[in-house]
């Protein structure tokens, strides 16, 4: 039984009780409580990305006008141009903001939808100086924006130079 002494001197006539309180309602309440909130919380389970990969070890031909390339640079910067790169003017340098990257593909998806009916590709290039987290960032914006065609590709060397010209390798 778990109690609370205090006892005072007494002085020379008046004599005082020492006051006892009894702890034992209170620790097992204490318990009780533990063991109700720890039988009824739920623990969060984890959540994962659903990724679908192609079938057979052919890969199906995409048109190159339906395509968007994003080549993933150093300092949370990416690069991105539309169909081949064979015109160094059409690789622009952006961020992983809303008004970055968002912007750039949902109005390339609504374009290519309203032009050809198919809905836009996504080839994702990260580089040696990109981060782990701009990938998941990417991934994030092209579910964020419903783009159901992407991939994952190794960059080339002359998307590496290009990044070097830009000042984002």
């Amino acid at each position: 039984m778990a109690e609370l002494n205090t006892s005072e001197k007494s002085s020379s006539k008046t004599k005082k009780m020492s006051k006892k309180v009894d702890l034992t309602a209170m620790v097992d309440l204490a318990f009780l409580l533990i063991t109700f909130f720890m039988l009824t919380t739920t623990l969060s389970k984890p959540t994962a990305m659903n990724i679908i990969m192609p079938f057979g070890d052919e890969p199906s031909p995409v048109k190159l006008s339906n395509t968007l390339t994003l080549c993933l640079g150093a300092n949370n910067k990416l690069a991105w141009y539309s169909g081949t790169n064979e015109n160094p003017d059409n690789f622009d340098v952006t961020n992983f903001d809303k008004n970055g990257i968002r912007s750039v593909l949902i109005n390339r998806s609504k374009n290519i939808l309203q032009q050809t009916g198919k809905n836009l590709m996504v080839l994702v290039k990260p580089s040696n100086h990109s981060q782990y987290k701009n990938l998941v960032d990417i991934i994030d914006e092209l579910n964020i924006t419903k783009i159901p065609s992407y991939a994952i590709v190794d960059i080339t060397k002359e998307d590496i130079s290009r990044l070097e010209k830009k000042g984002i390798y």
